[in-house]
């Protein structure tokens, strides 16, 4: 008996796809890389994704219909391929990204996330190429801090890959999943799916060559923190509190967690926001309404740098509603303490890199 590819594609034409309900052939999904010597016989079937749930199935089919209906001494070699290529293992994401700033808070309400849109946009005005990811899949707010919710990011082809391209506003590249739900609509979603969500924003989106990836992170310590640390190899991050006890309570949590022997990322510094208050009528007066100098104790205490405070004005909250935040007026004084803030992340980053070793991706419990 010899073998010869039609022999070969006629018993591939009797296995049906179910992703597309017809067979292998009029799919058009063998591959043109058949090679046969003997009574050996290798090729490629072409599948839409590493993921496809049809994969192993059609593999074991391809190869019994060969064997039912060529002969059962033929040797069967039968690879999978892939329309979009697989996702890069954990270690291997966002290889053009060279600083990875996590922005965190013991408790919610402090302003994290109006600090991570400040300084994002700040980095980016002092000519860095600058990302940032929204990773508080229950609660996403940079959208509309940006002016952006009604964006919807397209899909882009890039090495053999369909990626998600960012959406870019101010010159920093966003990913939020507000990009995807309602934003009148509650998400709810277990852990797991968020998990999962929070990782195709990472490893399926065209991020591109980056100096700084901001990750603005939710309040507290949770499994979406324990995801970005199995993921990603975080440079450092940074704390933002407000100066009362309360608040300081919680954001030593925060430092906790990161300084674990099991993490061990750096904590880079903290920043108090809404130090002090000062009506726009009396620029001189300083009125202290949670407390003075709470972070600054703090961060002596710890041996942290205070990389800045943050006073209470308001158009900081005016500005980010309306999705214009206060870093994009650089001319005013609320704006030209987010410069100072990005200048002062930039400082302690170069530090940390020129004095620390890269920090290592946390490892999975087996």
């Amino acid at each position: 008996m010899t073998l010869y590819p039609k022999l070969i594609n006629d018993a591939l034409a009797t296995v049906i796809y179910p992703g597309t309900k017809k067979n292998l052939i009029e799919s058009e999904m063998v591959a043109d890389n058949m090679r046969i010597d003997g009574m050996s016989v290798s090729f490629s079937i072409i599948f839409p994704r590493d993921t496809d749930p049809f994969l192993k199935s059609t593999l074991k089919a391809a190869e019994a219909a060969i064997h039912y209906h060529v002969g059962q001494d033929v040797q069967v070699t039968v690879t999978p391929e892939y329309k979009s290529a697989p996702r890069p293992e954990v270690g291997k994401l966002l290889p053009q990204v060279k600083n990875i700033i996590a922005v965190s808070s013991g408790k919610g309400g402090v302003g994290k996330s109006t600090v991570a849109a400040n300084l994002a946009i700040a980095l980016a005005r002092l000519g860095y190429k600058v990302g940032l990811l929204d990773t508080d899949i229950f609660g996403p707010s940079i959208p509309k801090m940006f002016g952006v919710e009604d964006a919807r990011p397209y899909a882009v082809h890039v090495d053999g890959r369909d990626l998600i391209e960012p959406i870019e506003q101010y010159g920093v590249r966003l990913l939020s999943i507000g990009f995807f739900v309602s934003p009148q609509t509650a998400t709810l979603w277990r852990g797991g799916m968020a998990s999962n969500a929070l990782k195709q924003l990472i490893a399926d989106a065209d991020w591109g060559e980056l100096d700084y990836f901001i990750l603005d992170t939710p309040p507290g310590t949770s499994d979406i923190h324990l995801t970005l640390l199995q993921t990603l190899a975080i440079t450092g991050a940074v704390i933002v509190s407000t100066p009362q006890n309360v608040a300081l309570a919680d954001a030593r949590k925060g430092i906790d967690m990161y300084r674990n022997e099991k993490v061990n990322v750096p904590i880079l510094g903290l920043i108090e926001n809404m130090a002090w208050f000062t009506p726009a009528e009396m620029p001189q007066n300083k009125y202290y309404i949670f407390g003075k100098d709470g972070c600054k104790n703090l961060a002596a205490e710890m041996n942290i740098p205070l990389l800045a405070q943050i006073p209470i004005v308001q158009s900081i909250c005016e500005n980010g509603d309306a999705g214009t935040p206060a870093a994009t007026q650089v001319d005013t004084m609320t704006g030209q303490a987010f410069i100072n803030l990005a200048q002062a992340v930039v400082t302690v980053t170069n530090k940390r890199n020129r004095e620390m070793k890269p920090t290592k991706i946390v490892g999975l419990k087996k």
